[in-house]
């Protein structure tokens, strides 16, 4: 069940840009016209919602929608790795979801964006695959925009906690998965406004550095690194263990895998078409 949509607030999605009936209705049929003399395989149900966030996201840039769409789809199917096999049920996805390895706060910042906690240390890489933490954090993101359509029009705060990151968590990380992870973010139906890296220890510089080496102009000016704590304190009540006094990780973390778990088939869904969300 969906919890919350854009009900009939005023829509400005940035530059300027007034989201009317008229500019959603004209665009979204435009891209769909053109998508389907793309793609005339797709399946895209009416009440379909992904063609909207990507045109929120490019500012209602037609262009820019087209191809940010298009490298979304071509990824579902490219990368199984993450995709594929994502029933909650799975041992491996349940126990990275007890541990709370992507976990959104339930309050959004005071600029009504949504804030998410990548705790990046959290699993143990010796045991859990890097690309079924990868896997994990899109399934939550997924689910989160499916039940919050506001997600899509004010965008992500993703803080990053590396506290107890380790040489081990650093080398699951090589090039290759690095820049599939910056283009995924790059790609995807929500706009990452801020992200944020804390309790980063010297020794991570490297791998940030490979991180920033791939993003684009505009995602790099919205990376901060903190030794500390996060600059987000004044903004929302952060969880307990970057010091505030919200909720701790844990229970971020049981809500989260009892939402997921209650949601299993949203994932069959998106398996078998991505225009469910």
């Amino acid at each position: 069940m969906k919890t919350a949509n854009a009900g009939s607030e005023l829509i400005h999605v940035g530059n300027g840009v007034e989201e009317t009936d008229a500019l959603r209705t004209e665009s979204i049929a435009t891209v769909k016209q053109w998508l389907l003399e793309e793609r005339p395989e797709l399946q895209i149900p009416t009440e379909s919602k992904l063609i909207l966030y990507f045109l929120r996201t490019t500012k209602y840039n037609i262009d820019k929608t087209k191809r940010k769409l298009s490298t979304f789809l071509k990824n579902r199917e490219k990368l199984t790795e993450w995709f594929k096999d994502r029933n909650p049920r799975r041992p491996e996805i349940q126990e990275l979801l007890e541990i709370g390895v992507f976990l959104p706060l339930h309050q959004k910042d005071a600029l009504n964006r949504q804030v998410v906690i990548i705790r990046t240390s959290a699993h143990n890489p010796q045991k859990h695959k890097q690309d079924n933490v990868f896997k994990v954090d899109k399934m939550i993101l997924d689910l989160l925009m499916y039940l919050d359509e506001t997600v899509s029009i004010h965008g992500v705060v993703a803080i990053f906690d590396m506290q107890g990151v380790t040489l081990g968590h650093a080398l699951q990380l090589s090039p290759s998965m690095i820049k599939k992870a910056v283009e995924s973010w790059e790609n995807y139906p929500c706009k990452p406004k801020v992200l944020e890296f804390v309790n980063v220890p010297v020794h991570v510089n490297i791998v940030l550095n490979v991180f920033r080496s791939f993003m684009s102009a505009k995602m790099k000016e919205r990376v901060t690194i903190s030794r500390k704590g996060s600059k987000m304190e004044n903004l929302v009540t952060l969880p307990r263990e970057l010091g505030g006094s919200g909720e701790s990780y844990q229970q971020l973390a049981e809500y989260w895998r009892e939402t997921v778990q209650a949601n299993e088939s949203f994932f069959v869904q998106m398996e078998q078409n991505v225009f469910h969300l």
